[in-house]
């Protein structure tokens, strides 16, 4: 028998909340105090937001809003939407979502598995544009005959779900000694929640919002104004208009961090800690060691990783669209890599001695369509040939074609150690000198080109 799980249970919303806390270790090395993270990926759709989505249909059940066959609509970065479709699916409701279109493809390919239809639209658009993912959800739900908008940034069974379940779960786990709370704000529904109810238990605990740099949630708290936000990579967390479901009033500070900080700790939690969480995951994490590491060792730090890495592989996951949107530099690769995605048709090392004849070291180059020779005696680079260089000369003075090449070799190419960074050996290639030739265990065996280094760069290779 599950200790966890004693019964079965009637359907899968009867799994949701009761996600175990656990402590960081390898990432909170250096902090003085404890971090402990709350693994909502854990609940059945793999998000926090299985809690608010089921407490606002019930909600909505209950006040004669939602009635059986009725639609249900709202705006979500993807998570709310697949926690309602959840629920939508087991009581018999069609559902209707709007998302912003920097959110990854995998959220939307989800809900659409749930049976959801999804309306893509602009990120960069105003809070009011019509054409924004918030008001495009209010003209929906205005224009469909039975359908509510779940209104998850307005709607107070939002918070209250985190404050009659999440926050008692945290209490209790920590045994009552947390001291401090960190937590982002997308619709503000968990912060305030969680928040209020620590407070009440312990007006000590502090409650510290995380916002992404570019978000307008902590210039608010701090001025009691609204700046113009702008564009940010993290997804479902901050806004650029301050939500109805967040509480101000339980928050006791607000710290920034960047969308680079946020995934290189997104990355670090799956890698160090095996925790595979999204991207605003990193950011509360991020925040959280910050916090930490001024809160001293009696310090007991509680954050929430929100949801579920697979939804971002495409995105914070994967290498490629990191680089390309600034977040990690390029792989620096070994030359021993370089030559390894080389063509495997040719052999490893074409090379002629001090005494072949020029006309032999020209149909080398032709038959085997390379641009260079190293000229070898007893293992060693002693000259180099250029194939333009080379053809040049004989053209002026076709009497070469039979002299040794060691009559007209240039100087000899470098030689590398096949460990050496690929990067530092690009270095050795100039104009004057088209190759670099690699050593391995003692002998040369390999040669590395400006092509070689020109395909790589531009993601030709392998």
């Amino acid at each position: 028998m599950s200790k966890n799980h004693p019964r079965p249970y009637n359907n899968i919303t009867e799994v949701v909340g009761a996600t175990p806390l656990v402590r960081l270790n390898s990432v909170a090395r250096d902090v003085p105090g404890t971090v402990y993270v709350k693994c909502e990926f854990m609940n059945p759709s793999g998000s926090l937001k299985d809690r608010i989505g089921l407490a606002m249909v019930e909600a909505a059940e209950r006040e004669g809003a939602l009635k059986p066959g009725g639609v249900i609509v709202e705006a979500t970065s993807g998570n709310t939407g697949m926690a309602l479709a959840m629920v939508a699916a087991i009581r018999g409701y069609r559902c209707i979502f709007t998302m912003p279109d920097k959110m990854s493809q995998e959220k939307v390919k989800l809900l659409r598995a749930f049976g959801a239809e999804v309306v893509i639209v602009p990120t960069a658009v105003p809070p009011d544009h019509p054409e924004h993912y918030t008001v495009k959800a209010e003209t929906i739900a205005r224009e469909t005959p039975g359908a509510i908008l779940a209104n998850q940034f307005y709607n107070p069974a939002n918070p209250q779900a985190h404050y009659e379940t999440t926050g008692p779960e945290i209490w209790s786990q920590t045994e009552g000694r947390i001291t401090h709370f960190v937590a982002g704000s997308g619709t503000g529904g968990t912060i305030s929640g969680v928040g209020r109810y620590l407070k009440e238990q312990n007006p000590d605990v502090q409650v510290i919002g995380v916002d992404p740099q570019g978000s307008i949630l902590k210039a608010f708290f701090e001025t009691g104004e609204s700046p113009v936000g702008e564009p940010y990579k993290v997804e479902g967390i901050g806004s650029d208009k301050i939500p109805g479901a967040l509480d101000m009033g339980v928050t006791d500070r607000w710290i920034t961090v960047t969308d680079a900080e946020a995934f290189a700790m997104t990355r670090r939690v799956a890698r160090e800690e095996g925790l595979f969480a999204g991207g605003s995951s990193g950011l509360a994490v991020h925040a959280a060691l910050e916090i930490a590491m001024d809160a001293g060792k009696d310090a007991v730090v509680v954050t929430l990783l929100s949801d579920w890495g697979e939804h971002y592989l495409t995105k914070v996951y994967d290498d490629d669209w990191m680089r390309e949107n600034g977040f990690m530099k390029r792989a620096h690769h070994s030359v021993h890599h370089l030559v390894a995605e080389k063509d495997h048709d040719l052999p490893d090392l074409i090379t002629v001695q001090p005494t072949t004849p020029v006309r032999v070291a020209l149909s080398t180059l032709t038959s085997h369509n390379v641009s260079q020779l190293p000229v070898i005696l007893d293992g060693e680079c002693v000259g180099s040939l250029n194939d333009g260089d080379l053809m040049s000369s004989v053209i002026e003075d076709p009497e070469l074609l039979d002299r040794p090449v060691e009559s007209i070799m240039d100087a000899p190419f470098p030689v590398v150690d096949s460990h050496m960074d690929a990067e530092g050996a690009a270095q050795l290639l100039t104009r004057k000198n088209s190759a670099v030739l690699v050593r391995n265990d003692g002998e040369i065996g390999g040669i590395l080109t400006r092509y070689d280094v020109i395909r790589d760069l531009t993601g030709a290779a392998g």
